[in-house]
């Protein structure tokens, strides 16, 4: 890629974030817009997951593919690709006539947003080559996040309440053909050194993993264990061949080597834990606010903007102490809020009180506006420009596996909660909701735990030295591998 002037860079960083911002409301919005779906759509708990989780889970499957193919044939080309697939999906989802087909439909968006973020982040990386410039870059990036969690409630309740469910997916439409000319206008066209070939073993191992995975766990509650056990051993089995299969492959679809290093390892796990945490508190609170306390949609999104300012507010911030001070801060920060967040909802029943609630949307929004920007930053970090595409990939495949997983997990929860109280007492499911979420807090408490613990683990002395040792080796096999082929 040339050297772009500075106005240049923040123009392609613009537009780049454009991408993360369709993507990023259009879960957001959905949140807001489930109780009207179920109403509408007569969409059952695992319904309303399979909504959210269809999308995340063709996400996290082909994000790494996406990435790896758009280093091959270019970025630009790719990117551009991905936006079509994603505005077309999207004018599909608002005219789906059922439940089924709008699982479809946000299928076919996920195939395009697949090929948005990753490419996006591989874009910026090899744009931004200055590391202080990229963490400030990544910061941006994450105030993007944030902007998505303030206007996608507010949008999606205004809209839902309007006109409709189906308008939410008209929002992604002029932005979606907006970014694409100006990306075919701007953004030059850039890939790696040496392609990589395709890996499609891999690939198809990982889509059974995630999907068979993610069906044990929404299903289970609504089934028995002969009709879900097999989706678990199948799950099982593939991450065995993966573990197995992948470090034979000269260029792998998930490059194992990348997590010797106990920076980028922990980023992953962080990744995983802060989007189920998000996933989940998006899922819990939008179905109480609606179907518990009776609000509008609209209502419902005024009430999240506690959580979304603060993360608006925080990520830019989160940025700079990465730029300036490296990841830890950020990331203490982070997993504190959230563990205190989670645990006023366990203990507290926090959603009970106008004033806990507010305090626990407001801690949870800090934590997570502080955790995006250093989990970036690390994942690409260290890792050669020419395997970007890849590297940034496996970040983005571990946030959307988190945010596959929270849905999955507290929604199985909820369900069973709710099922076993009301056939208990024959309370309705409000009487039984508060009750039956208390355990889906506790797993977002721990979800912190585990962001502030590994905070500290992968952040010190041991943990760099790690990295440094991973970057040499991994350079080494590269050059020796040149090497063989040269000769």
């Amino acid at each position: 890629m040339p050297e772009l002037s500075h106005g240049r860079r923040m123009l392609v960083l613009a537009i780049c974030c454009m991408s993360l911002l369709i993507v990023s409301l259009d879960n957001t919005v959905l949140n807001v817009a489930l109780p009207s779906l179920q109403r509408e759509l007569d969409a059952s708990t695992s319904g309303l997951q399979w909504t959210v989780d269809a999308y995340t889970l063709v996400l996290a499957s082909l994000l790494m593919l996406a990435g790896s193919t758009a280093d091959r044939i270019g970025r630009r080309r790719v990117f551009m690709s991905g936006l079509v697939v994603f505005t077309l999906g999207s004018l599909l989802c608002s005219l789906a006539p059922d439940l089924n087909w709008l699982v479809v439909f946000r299928m076919v968006q996920a195939v395009g947003g697949s090929m948005l973020n990753p490419v996006a982040m591989s874009i910026i990386t090899n744009t931004f080559t200055d590391p202080r410039e990229r963490a400030r870059a990544i910061g941006v990036w994450g105030a993007v996040v944030g902007l998505s969690m303030a206007a996608g409630p507010l949008v999606g309740g205004l809209l839902v309440d309007s006109v409709g469910w189906r308008s939410i997916f008209w929002v992604n439409l002029p932005v979606g053909l907006a970014a694409l000319l100006l990306t075919w206008r701007f953004v030059p066209e850039s890939r790696a050194p040496r392609a990589r070939r395709p890996d499609p073993v891999g690939q198809v191992l990982v889509i059974a993993l995630f999907g068979s995975l993610t069906y044990a766990i929404i299903e289970a509650p609504h089934g028995s264990w002969r009709s879900t056990a097999p989706f678990a051993a199948l799950a099982l089995i593939s991450l065995l061949a993966l573990l197995r299969y992948e470090p034979r492959r000269p260029e792998p679809l998930i490059d194992l080597r990348f997590f010797r290093s106990a920076p980028f390892s922990g980023a992953t796990v962080i990744a995983v834990s802060a989007f189920a945490a998000l996933g989940g508190f998006l899922f819990l609170s939008t179905l109480y606010l609606q179907n518990v306390r009776g609000l509008s949609a609209m209502e419902a999104g005024l009430w999240m903007l506690p959580m979304a300012v603060p993360t608006f507010l925080c990520a830019p911030l989160s940025g700079r102490l990465v730029g300036s001070r490296g990841p830890r801060l950020p990331l203490l920060i982070a997993g504190g809020a959230m563990t205190v967040s989670g645990l006023l909802f366990a203990l507290f029943e926090a959603e009970t009180s106008n004033a806990t609630l507010l305090l626990g949307y407001v801690l949870f929004g800090v934590g997570f506006g502080f955790v995006n920007a250093p989990i970036t930053n690390t994942a690409v970090s260290g890792m050669p420009l020419s395997q970007a595409g890849v590297a940034s990939a496996v970040a983005s495949t571990s946030r959307q596996l988190g945010q596959t997983l929270g849905v999955a997990v507290l929604g199985a929860v909820l369900a069973a909660g709710v099922s076993a109280s009301s056939y208990a007492s024959y309370a309705s499911y409000a009487d039984t909701f508060v009750s039956a979420s208390r355990p889906g807090w506790w797993i977002l408490a721990a979800c912190g735990a585990v962001v502030l613990a590994l905070g500290v683990v992968t952040t010190g002395v041991w943990a760099r030295g790690t990295a440094e040792r991973a970057a040499r080796r991994f350079e080494g096999e590269r050059l020796s591998r040149r090497a063989g082929v040269d000769a």
